[in-house]
């Protein structure tokens, strides 16, 4: 197998963008950088891309759903509740996982795969991966209000520090929030603290994701060109 195609086949990037990455002596062949693109990689061969080893993916799954309400992020429940594995039954072979949670009650973008290294990296803090939600609360929230979540504040568990926030509707009830914290119930939790029930909650955007053409319940793989925005975006 040609290098440009090996690197394509990690999932480092297209075909014709490796060859790219190639020339630019980005990619070592056991620790010797190797500028041409046609070289033929061995069995034994030791490739690394960035000072990292990479290896060609095999039956990797990327699974975006938008998740319906009063669904289970999780393998399976033991109250016998309905799952998002549920959803995918005899649909798809490989064995999956959830990429994070979503409450019982919340809506929206969840991604499932069995890519670990991906999994661990859109989960970890450092990486700070974006998330959009559609909140919609049970009264209209004062100026005063919005300017303190706005600013940051501190929770029990620490300080809350949101990307931005702004309303998206005349009554003042429904707003759109870009968060990165990963903490249990953020969202929720965020206008709880200022005195506002979260009556739906909705994640319409996720680590460069969105729903478009996804209908609610629905879920579809990830392309290709996804896949590599997604690990170039940790």
């Amino acid at each position: 197998m040609r290098l440009n195609k090996y690197l394509a086949h990690c999932g480092i990037a297209s075909r014709r963008k490796a060859a790219e990455i190639i020339k630019n002596k980005e990619v070592t062949v056991n620790d010797a950088i190797i500028n041409h693109p046609a070289y033929e990689v061995k069995e034994e061969d030791v490739i690394k891309y960035n000072g990292k080893i990479i290896k060609p993916e095999k039956n990797l799954v990327y699974i975006l759903m938008n998740k319906p309400k009063n669904i289970i992020t999780s393998l399976k429940d033991e109250k016998g509740r309905k799952t998002v594995m549920d959803i995918l039954k005899n649909k798809v072979k490989e064995r999956i996982y959830p990429v994070g949670r979503l409450d019982y009650k919340t809506t929206g973008l969840l991604l499932l795969t069995n890519d670990g290294d991906l999994t661990k990296k859109l989960s970890h803090p450092s990486h700070k991966v974006p998330k959009v939600y559609e909140v919609t609360l049970d009264k209209k929230i004062n100026t005063s209000d919005l300017k303190k979540i706005k600013q940051g504040f501190d929770l029990e568990d620490g300080h809350i520090q949101i990307d931005w926030i702004k309303i998206i509707d005349e009554s003042g009830k429904i707003l759109n929030l870009e968060i990165h914290i990963g903490k249990n119930r953020i969202v929720r939790r965020i206008f709880e603290n200022f005195g506002y029930q979260v009556t739906k909650l909705d994640r319409i955007y996720y680590a460069g994701l969105t729903k478009k053409g996804l209908k609610r319940g629905w879920f579809r793989h990830l392309s290709k060109k996804e896949i590599i925005m997604l690990k170039h975006f940790v």
